[in-house]
């Protein structure tokens, strides 16, 4: 009987706080609200006015196709093979957009494992170092890929090596950044482990850090390597290569099927590799697709 009266002691206790850290975060997320909206100029009122509106431009792009000429020739109106006349253009287009995200993934993946390392509190790293490297991954990171774009093409001219170095050093930045805080989050039990048995620090990361954050560091690579192939799309606007090129073409010239087909193509490359990706994941971790 005592346990009962005990535990509805501590439940209700449980329950007030919760009430008022409720009420609390609820005021401050208010506070803020007000404060960022006032300075943002956002209104919920002018938000659901304009909404209707938000879709006139998609509905703008949808092709219009006839049922009984839809297998018929290129050049006729209202057939899928018209509305798709440019894809002979815009599927090398997004073979290259692809392969500059893979490329730029892998690179920056590659370089963000040995700087999460160096960065991470509890690899044993010298202050100097640490503070060193994530000032730099930080500095990366800051810089839009837009912006690194603008500079290489620059520097480089038209063409994918911009695109591939902006995206790279976008995502080590980003990259080295969640690496190392996965790594600093890890148990510390298997590293004490190893060392009570006279474990090297190289051999403290390799066998009892590395094995806890790999899965993370899967998951963030695949998940950074999706968001490169559509950060791709948006440097091609800037002339670092790629689909984003033949969007912005499509946009000015007003070819609004165009347009759609293009963000079609790329929906469908998203989607692809994020149902690939997962079954590569699940292939390195379990043994099986």
């Amino acid at each position: 009987m005592t346990s009962n009266t005990e535990f509805e002691q501590y439940y209700q206790q449980v329950k007030r706080q919760q009430k008022r850290d409720t009420l609390l975060w609820s005021l401050v997320l208010l506070g803020l609200y007000l404060a960022a909206g006032n300075v943002a100029e956002f209104s919920l009122t002018t938000l659901w006015q304009s909404l209707p509106h938000f879709f006139d431009y998609l509905f703008e792009t949808l092709p219009i196709l006839h049922w009984n000429q839809l297998f018929a020739d290129g050049h006729t109106k209202g057939s899928l093979l018209y509305w798709g006349y440019r894809l002979h253009i815009q599927l090398p287009l997004i073979w290259e957009t692809l392969q500059l995200a893979l490329a730029s993934t892998l690179v920056a993946v590659a370089l963000a494992v040995v700087l999460a390392f160096m960065a991470a509190g509890n690899t044993w790293t010298h202050p100097a170092l640490r503070y060193g490297v994530r000032s730099l991954v930080a500095f990366l990171r800051t810089m839009p890929e837009l912006a690194w774009a603008v500079m290489f093409v620059m520097a480089f001219g038209i063409g994918a090596i911009p695109g591939f170095l902006a995206l790279a050093l976008h995502t080590v930045g980003s990259l080295t950044k969640l690496f190392y805080e996965a790594i600093e989050n890890s148990s510390s039990r298997p590293v004490r482990g190893l060392a009570a048995c006279g474990a090297s620090r190289l051999q403290r990361m390799r066998f009892a850090l590395w094995p806890q954050v790999k899965p993370l560091f899967l998951s963030y690579s695949f998940m950074r390597m999706e968001i490169n192939f559509r950060s791709s799309t948006i440097l091609g606007l800037v002339g670092a290569g790629g689909i984003g090129q033949e969007l912005m073409t499509n946009i000015k010239l007003d070819r609004y099927d165009q347009v759609s087909i293009t963000l079609l193509l790329i929906i469908l490359v998203v989607s692809l590799l994020d149902l690939c990706s997962g079954r590569l994941r699940r292939w390195v971790l379990e043994g099986k697709a």
